[in-house]
């Protein structure tokens, strides 16, 4: 089975000596609970899996018999590693945090040498104790997406196949069933985020405009709309405030995220219109009435579905890491994506060969902020396969000699 690269990471934390809980936090269906599993399956000392989907005692009652049953583990095993304890979907158990807190501080004075992982995602987690309760005890493990390299790998996705079909691992056996695919992404992924994760564990006021914004980013990944543009195509739509907060509980979920328009003040980032992106092109193309050939064929469909597949792989790539990303337009002046690392710039620009290029919006960018880089991808510039395959990092640290020798 293919291991994502976040295994060696995860194993590696697990090995070593009990210091911190290993919280393994990313968007639902990207195989935090299957990386689990493997690490599981892996260790050469006890370990023990407990899930409370489905668990007919969700209270701390639970949490304690589980763990007693790790503890008995590590107290018993001869290896000087101890045991892992594993437990999935804890956040639906209230005031879960309080009891692993007591928990963990029990085995630390007693020395019982038992090591603990925990899967979710990480705004749910700390909405609901993760960050007080348990501060200073754990480290997150970010699980973003899968990128096209790890799909090409792991089910043999051709270019096209990943732009359209994304990168949920489960729904890779789907794809030649086209209808079958749309409706699994629209129920086990779709429906699943909203009414599960992000409704059950929020105080949502507006669960149709909820629903209406998560349909509105799909639908416009790629496009700059102001919230005044919103209110005025979404109905009961409330105010601002109200988009805004919904539009970020999105994001949180791995859905659909506002990036910000690009500016060294702070606040005026804030106030910007935002840009849609999807973290996973499937949210689009499964609620789409084209087909993955008739996509293909439609050269405008296609060239927005490439450019927000380059920004689901932007977005996640920096997903729980210290990099940001914004994009930047004054008037009909744009660039796509613009990509901070500490005090380094780089602007991503998407060219469509049936489109003139976005060429002038790089320039006057370029005159006031002086980016390291100025990236083209597509026609003329890096070839949309190769920017995919290739980690962000090495973007932000080539040099202009290997650009132009990729370009």
């Amino acid at each position: 089975m293919y291991k994502r690269p976040f295994y060696q990471t995860v194993m590696k934390r697990i090995e070593g000596p009990r210091t911190f809980m290993q919280v393994l936090a990313g968007p639902r269906q990207v195989g935090k609970s299957t990386l689990a599993y493997q690490i599981k399956e892996s260790l050469s000392f006890p370990s023990h899996y407990a899930s409370s989907d489905g668990s007919v005692f969700n209270n701390s009652q639970w949490i304690e018999e589980q763990w007693e049953i790790a503890r008995n583990m590590a107290k018993e095993t001869s290896s000087p590693l101890g045991a892992l304890l594993i437990l999935d979907e804890i956040q639906k158990i209230p005031n879960w945090s309080d009891t692993v807190k007591k928990l963990w501080d029990e085995d630390a004075l007693r020395k019982v040498n038992l090591k603990v992982m925990i899967l979710g995602s990480a705004t749910i987690l700390l909405q609901t104790g993760l960050g007080e309760s348990l501060a200073g005890r754990f480290e997150v493990i970010p699980i973003p997406h899968w990128s096209y390299a790890e799909c090409r790998e792991a089910f043999g996705y051709t270019l096209d196949q990943y732009i359209y079909f994304g990168g949920y691992p489960g729904a890779a056996a789907l794809i030649e069933d086209e209808a079958r695919w749309a409706h699994y992404i629209t129920h086990s992924i779709i429906e699943t985020n909203i009414s599960r994760d992000i409704m059950l564990m929020t105080r949502i006021h507006k669960p149709p405009l909820l629903r209406s914004v998560f349909e509105l980013g799909c639908h416009y990944t790629g496009h700059v709309i102001s919230y005044q543009r919103m209110l005025g195509q979404l109905q009961d739509a409330g105010n601002v405030t109200t988009l805004a907060h919904y539009l970020e509980l999105l994001s949180e979920a791995g859905l659909v995220r506002g990036l910000r328009k690009f500016t060294p003040d702070r606040l005026g980032q804030r106030a910007s219109s935002p840009k849609l992106q999807v973290f996973n092109t499937a949210l689009t193309t499964a609620q789409d009435h084209l087909s993955f050939k008739n996509s293909r064929k439609n050269k405008e469909v296609w060239q927005n579905l490439v450019t927000a597949s380059v920004g689901a792989h932007l977005v996640n790539s920096t997903f729980g890491k210290k990099i940001d990303i914004f994009y930047w337009k004054e008037g009909n002046r744009e660039v796509d994506f613009v990509i901070r690392k500490e005090e380094s710039l780089l602007t991503v620009s998407i060219k469509d060969k049936n489109k003139e290029t976005k060429a002038p919006g790089v320039a006057i960018f370029s005159e006031i902020y002086h980016p390291q880089q100025n990236l083209i991808v597509g026609d003329q510039g890096i070839p949309v396969e190769e920017f995919l395959l290739t980690p962000l990092e090495h973007w932000i640290d080539a040099d202009d000699e290997e650009i132009k020798r990729i370009a």
